[in-house]
């Protein structure tokens, strides 16, 4: 994990900090965080980086060289003084990371002093928001590759060093394996890597190339073929080599399509390597591929084996960011609201708890409930923005989603790896209902409020209305 202080803020949480630090108490606050659109013009998102918000967290503060800095920049030393003991002691309510969410409900809560509170918003952001539409990305392709075997391969395409936290986000949200080395090391996810073009150009002799690759790394061999012509050059000096492995006691692992027509180059690439008896030889391709492309490849019937997908997963193309925000909704035990002319835009006051309702199949029925943090049971739930809207919910199991996993600054539950979380997100999502998976005009999932909370934010909002 990467090594991240204190300062890895915007500059107005600093300012008003030092302002909460001489003017007023410490009072205790409430943030929510959510957004507000599903990515992807999807009807689900995949919330990841929790863990490593958690570890950040127990251990945050200030430099030495933070403390020089924002002296030189004009923070009083009394102020200053504290940021030299700053530590996160607040607690965290959270869904599980890999859990399926959905627009305008809390994902997470931070309940802290409201310096605390305020000084850890825009790391928290930057991490959530990312690793979230990263992994919702990576698991619309996996939705698309079905059963095949997914290769994150995007680091030099990746928004510097968001590469890191690109590949583990992607394994998340269904990848199988990395070109990422220091990401795999760290997160122990399996890495997977071929050739590149330059290194077959190199030798000025394909047939030489492959043979010295082979002698070298034997074992997970695959061959670029498409760096002169894949179906007169590339591949037939990659079956020449494959025999000769054969002869060896060794095997080819795959040959690689990185150009060209996919669809129509693997089926024939296919053909030539089952008449040669290396019908155990993969086929993997790369090269722009995404959701769409991916499941038009499938529907072509091209015989592709391993998908290795870079751009467009790492930088979450198209929409290449996630709307996430991070609210204010209580502050010394009063309840606060954020207006706008747009209700949609109105945050919701207090804190909270989330209840998924859960059908008899157990199947996730398409509602979620928002309701005060201490109601126990809610009968109906009423639709945020319509009044005239509402689900009785007598008939499903509920269950809670936001549970505490810090308190006083340290995590009160066992570490999940990211196989585990992987796991736990392919888990949830064979929960939702194929209407909310598909691209086209996905079916949209509800969220409403329970009585309680929204007699709460009505009389808020008359109150600050003009």
């Amino acid at each position: 994990m990467m090594n991240i202080t204190a300062s890895y803020t915007d500059l107005y949480q600093l300012t008003m900090a030092q302002v909460y630090f001489k003017t007023k108490p410490k009072g205790r606050a409430v943030f929510d965080y959510y957004f507000r659109n599903n990515p992807f013009k999807g009807g689900y998102a995949i919330f990841a980086g929790l863990e490593d918000v958690l570890n950040i967290l127990e251990t945050i503060q200030f430099s030495a060289s933070d403390i020089t800095y924002l002296e030189q920049h004009g923070f009083e030393k009394e102020f200053l003084d504290y940021l030299e003991n700053f530590q996160f002691t607040g607690s965290i309510f959270s869904c599980k990371e890999g859990d399926v969410v959905f627009p305008n409900r809390p994902i997470l809560q931070v309940e802290a002093n409201i310096i605390e509170a305020q000084i850890i918003e825009t790391f928290l952001l930057n991490l959530l928001n990312f690793q979230t539409l990263i992994a919702t990305k990576a698991g619309r392709i996996r939705y698309s590759a079905q059963d095949e075997i997914l290769l994150d391969m995007g680091l030099r395409r990746a928004h510097a060093t968001g590469g890191y936290y690109a590949s583990r986000a992607a394994y998340i949200g269904g990848f199988n394996s990395t070109s990422n080395v220091i990401a795999a090391k760290d997160y122990n996810i399996p890495s997977s890597g071929t050739m590149a073009h330059s290194f077959i150009q190199s030798y000025g002799d394909e047939l030489k190339a492959f043979r010295d690759f082979a002698k070298i790394r034997p074992i997970n061999c695959v061959f670029l073929v498409d760096t002169y012509n894949t179906l007169k050059s590339g591949l037939p000096n990659a079956i020449i080599v494959a025999k000769e492995m054969e002869s060896s006691g060794k095997k080819l692992l795959g040959v690689r399509l990185d150009s060209g027509d996919l669809a129509y180059l693997s089926k024939k690439v296919r053909k030539i390597l089952d008449d040669a008896d290396l019908s155990y030889v993969k086929i993997i391709a790369s090269n722009q591929l995404d959701e769409y492309v991916i499941k038009s490849l499938k529907e072509q019937g091209a015989p592709i084996d391993i998908y290795g997908v870079g751009t467009n997963l790492v930088t979450g193309k198209p929409d290449a960011s996630l709307g996430g925000v991070y609210k204010l909704s209580e502050y010394n035990g009063e309840p606060r609201i954020k207006l706008s002319e747009n209700i949609e835009k109105t945050s919701l006051p207090s804190k909270k708890q989330v209840f998924r309702m859960i059908d008899e199949n157990g199947m996730f029925y398409g509602a979620d409930a928002i309701v005060l943090y201490d109601e126990e049971v809610v009968t109906e739930m009423i639709h945020a923005y319509d009044p005239t809207k509402s689900l009785n919910l007598t008939s499903f199991l509920h269950e809670p989603l936001l549970e505490k996993v810090m308190e006083n600054g340290k995590k009160v539950s066992p570490p999940r790896s990211v196989q585990d979380i992987a796991e736990y997100t392919k888990t949830r999502l064979a929960q939702l209902p194929e209407e909310y998976k598909r691209f086209q005009n996905p079916h949209k999932y509800k969220i409403g409020l329970s009585h309680k909370l929204k007699q709460e934010r009505d009389i808020l909002m008359q109150k600050y209305m003009f």
